[in-house]
């Protein structure tokens, strides 16, 4: 394994079961990506992006292949093993936000810490420090339904980060904002790119796949087609 490889796919295939029926959705499947690396992923509905996702995001596992994540196989990972591996490695990111209504901003952040065991005043420094690195530390305070669409995917966004995850899973980020709070977002995944971090984005849009440095396409055929682009 290359030294700076956070995410290696071997022959990945995924296949579902419904009694004496099977379908294929993924074959074959190899990929790297580095450490720092921004990546989008695209590809017609059907072509297997969500059933890829759920794999990379350990959500599900794959019916053949091996998938190291971060020097770890998590491949044949048991649930209680790939809930670890969810929860400390993998941070998402939802078009939908997926923020609690009754739970502040800080509160909705440090909800990832709780699981890592950490207490309510770690919980609460860190949270904080994510805060207001998405700029949003002045409305700590402030729940999901008073805050703007953008101001709540800055919110999602530091729960991702909440936990110094290995890799960011961002489905279709901006996919529930405007145009002028789209490109803020994307910004904002820019500096993140730049800071270090590991960003995997599902995108539909040729402009916000061309943020990234390297498009992976996905076809019917199940075939993966990689695209190098110029690094921003």
């Amino acid at each position: 394994m290359k030294q700076d490889a956070v995410l290696i796919l071997k022959d990945i295939g995924k296949t579902y079961f419904s009694g004496s029926l099977s379908v294929e959705v993924l074959k074959h499947l190899s990929f790297e990506i580095y450490r720092g690396q921004f990546l989008a992923l695209m590809g017609p509905s059907g072509s297997g992006k969500s059933t890829l996702m759920n794999i990379l995001g350990c959500l599900d596992s794959p019916t053949t292949g091996s998938y190291i994540l971060n020097g770890l196989d998590v491949s044949e990972a048991d649930d209680a093993r790939l809930a670890d591996i969810r929860n400390t490695q993998i941070g998402f990111i939802f078009q939908t936000f997926n923020l609690l209504p009754r739970y502040s901003a800080l509160e909705n952040v440090a909800l990832p810490l709780i699981y890592a065991g950490k207490d309510k005043a770690q919980r609460e420094e860190r949270a904080m420090q994510v805060l207001e690195r998405v700029k949003l530390g002045d409305r700590w305070h402030h729940k999901p339904n008073e805050l703007s669409g953008g101001q709540r995917q800055r919110v999602a966004i530091a729960r991702a980060l909440v936990n110094d995850p290995a890799i960011i899973l961002a489905d279709e980020p901006t996919g529930n904002l405007d145009s002028k709070t789209s490109v803020e977002i994307l910004n904002l995944f820019d500096e993140l790119h730049a800071a270090g971090n590991t960003i995997i984005m599902v995108t539909h849009e040729e402009d916000v796949a061309a943020r990234a440095e390297k498009i992976i396409r996905m076809r019917w055929s199940d075939r993966v087609e990689g695209k190098v682009l110029t690094v921003r």
